[in-house]
């Protein structure tokens, strides 16, 4: 592989990493969800599921307001933790 390909491919890595934003989605203790963005200091909260993925859509255009530079994918990782007995 020569260097122009591996420049291309690193540049095209770049361009999706660059366009997608990921959200880590909790369970709030007081009731209701957060989302909290992996890299940038977004934070946001609602009381479902629908409610939070608007909420998250809503805090991104606001973030980013420039739509040439906005995230194109939005991807909201959900976190439970589980305790269980030994």
């Amino acid at each position: 592989m020569g260097l122009a390909s591996i420049s291309a491919a690193v540049t095209a890595l770049y361009l999706i990493v660059k366009s997608e934003i990921t959200f880590i989605v909790e369970l709030d203790p007081d009731g209701g969800l957060t989302a909290r963005a992996l890299g940038h200091s977004i934070f946001t909260q609602a009381e479902t599921a629908a409610d939070l993925r608007d909420s998250v859509r809503d805090a991104v255009r606001c973030h980013f307001p420039d739509e040439a530079t906005r995230p194109k994918i939005i991807r909201l990782h959900h976190i439970r933790d589980e305790l269980i007995a030994a």
